[in-house]
């Protein structure tokens, strides 16, 4: 269950609005690095553990719902930023919108299609896909992706903030930098405190896998290589189940060609 109050998470405001920033804000709403895919990817996370994770579940839902919030942030940014552009630019832009995409770089669509207001799309105008989301139903695997997310979604916010000059984006870009920083923070907290992180899933039988490369880096060059004594091949692995090697070598085995298709599929170029 969700509640909405009619207030921003965090102040939005623009003293020099500019179409084209707008544009480029768009990435941090439906692009791959932005809100939605953090918001979504936390809320399906929450929503596949037991009873058992309740206080992972609550983390989850807790910042979640923050992302929601930092979504209708920069829905406020974009759409401030698109309708308060000065008054030519804005007559140029409800004239035509591609003498305005010509003018401000800004996305015509932003124009054609809603109106001067942010839109669930990136910044080159792909609509957001679910495809982002990572909800594996592994907590440890999610918690992995988590940070991933956290930490490309605050090298995007940096880069806004370095792009623009205006200083109530920079107030904003700031909140939102720092909200990174402590959600990176907490989700490799999360992570120290299950008893096996790794390797993902911890519960698959180790003994089951190939134990003569389970722990071995394996160099892929044409010509054997010595090994370089690095602290992936040498030495105890994080999960203190094995001890890291290195193989010059791939296995090689089997020439890789295929049996011969059906018939019915007329892909045998010998019945032509």
């Amino acid at each position: 269950m969700f509640f909405h109050e009619p207030e921003l998470q965090y102040d939005v405001t623009v003293e020099e609005p500019d179409p084209h920033f707008a544009k480029l804000l768009q990435q941090a709403i439906g692009g791959q690095e932005g809100e939605m895919r953090v918001a979504l990817q936390y809320l399906f996370q929450a929503w596949a553990l037991p009873e058992e994770y309740e206080a992972y579940r609550n983390l989850l839902m807790e910042t979640a719902t923050e992302e929601l919030g930092h979504i209708e942030m920069l829905a406020t940014a974009v759409t401030k930023n698109l309708r308060g552009s000065p008054k030519q630019m804005r007559e140029e832009t409800e004239t035509t919108a591609a003498a305005a995409a010509a003018m401000t770089g800004q996305n015509p669509r932003q124009f054609l299609s809603s109106g001067l207001s942010a839109m669930p799309v990136d910044s080159n105008g792909v609509p957001f896909t679910g495809g982002y989301v990572v909800a594996s139903g592994n907590l440890a695997g999610d918690l992995y992706a988590n940070v991933m997310a956290e930490a490309t979604g605050r090298t995007l916010a940096t880069r806004l903030w370095e792009y623009t000059d205006d200083p109530g984006m920079k107030d904003m870009l700031s909140y939102l930098i720092a909200r990174d920083t402590m959600h990176q923070n907490q989700w490799l907290e999360a992570l120290e405190s299950l008893d096996d992180p790794v390797p993902v899933p911890a519960s698959f039988p180790q003994e089951e896998e190939n134990q003569s490369v389970n722990y071995a880096f394996m160099s892929t060059r044409r010509e054997p290589q010595p090994d370089p004594n690095a602290p992936w091949t040498q030495g105890a692995a994080p999960d203190s189940n094995g001890e890291f090697t290195y193989l010059a070598e791939q296995p090689g085995d089997g020439d890789g060609v295929p049996p011969a298709p059906d018939p019915s599929t007329y892909d045998d170029p010998e019945s032509e």
